[in-house]
């Protein structure tokens, strides 16, 4: 990825956020001219000037909902990635036209800035709860997802390609389980499960960056990448930490949230049809050029994929696995 991104001008849009910080330190690795990284958070961008004290960064205060703030970053950019969203579930609930403004709207303005700017690549970051949606936030997302990847068949004459990322709970995520589970459990406080059935796709952190230095590297437009993940069941998650921290706290049954659903999937059966392999991926095609792997070099040969859906009930890995991507992740030791 070095010789890729050597020299050029990334844009990452949220990136004072958890994945955003994670992807700049990635990409500081391999030689830019320049990092642009966009946010509204101001003292986000103040721990993040703290962080990386590198000339090569940029941070430009802003939002995805102002088009011709958007146009203004994604001048001269090689690459943008689209990070920034509102991802809370129970707050999009409460708040739908937020999300709409942020999550649809605001992609609008990236694709159309991309587009305008004649940026050559762009890629969304999406969420398994695209997926088959069942919540205002995966309705907002799933729109995005489309609004990124069908832009590649209406652009007329640029030459941008636009993908997509879809992937699971990033392990030690802001406001994911983990953190909320691990200050818990030192404060001494119940943990609180809402369905003791459910389970929730993993990953690492370097591993969904690298997903998305993947759809990078190989996208030619059009592509939803999604890695290949385990899954665990959220008491074993609770169990694994409680053992390792040998804690004694309760743990309390309080109901399944408004829009949360029992198991995630990454991959629905109509998205099976036209998903391939590809190494430690999964790639879906678009439902409007579909069937046509000879126009991505990169799958010439690949087989689609031998299940109906990717769920996250069908994945699930034994305690002693977890605790071993938990350990891998840095998140126990």
């Amino acid at each position: 990825m070095e010789d890729f991104f050597k020299g050029k001008t990334i844009l990452v849009t949220g990136g004072t956020g958890f994945l955003g910080t994670a992807l700049v330190k990635r990409l500081l690795e391999y030689g830019p001219h320049a990092i642009r990284v966009l946010s509204n958070d101001e003292f986000g961008h103040y721990q993040s000037q703290k962080n990386f004290e590198d000339p090569r960064i940029r941070h430009l205060l802003g939002d995805v909902r102002d088009l011709e703030r958007m146009r203004i970053a994604c001048q001269d950019a090689d690459v943008v990635i689209h990070a920034a969203a509102l991802k809370r579930i129970d707050l999009i609930e409460y708040n739908v036209m937020e999300g709409v403004y942020t999550n649809v709207m605001g992609t609008m303005n990236v694709v159309r800035a991309c587009l305008d700017q004649k940026v050559p690549k762009a890629v969304f970051i999406s969420t398994d709860k695209a997926c088959s949606p069942l919540n205002s936030y995966g309705a907002t997302k799933m729109l995005g997802e489309r609004i990124f990847v069908e832009s590649n068949y209406n652009k007329g004459r640029s030459k941008t390609a636009l993908v997509a990322v879809r992937y699971g709970n990033v392990l030690n995520s802001t406001g994911s389980a983990v953190p909320i589970f691990l200050e818990r459990i030192a404060q001494g406080k119940d943990l609180c499960i809402t369905d003791e059935r459910m389970t929730r796709f993993a990953i690492s952190e370097d591993r969904a960056v690298d997903e998305v230095m993947n759809a990078i590297k190989y996208g030619t437009g059009g592509e939803i990448f999604v890695p290949k993940l385990v899954s665990n069941r959220v008491t074993d998650l609770v169990e694994v930490l409680l053992e390792h921290f040998k804690a004694k706290n309760r743990t309390k049954v309080v109901g399944i949230r408004p829009g949360e659903k029992i198991h995630e999937e990454l991959i629905n059966e109509s998205e099976s049809t036209r998903a391939y392999e590809f190494r430690d991926s999964y790639v879906i095609l678009s439902q409007i050029y579909s069937g046509k792997p000879e126009y991505y070099p990169y799958l010439k040969g690949k087989k689609t994929v031998n299940f109906t859906n990717f769920s996250s009930k069908d994945f699930v890995v034994s305690k002693k696995e977890l605790k071993e991507l938990l350990i891998k992740a840095k998140i126990l030791n």
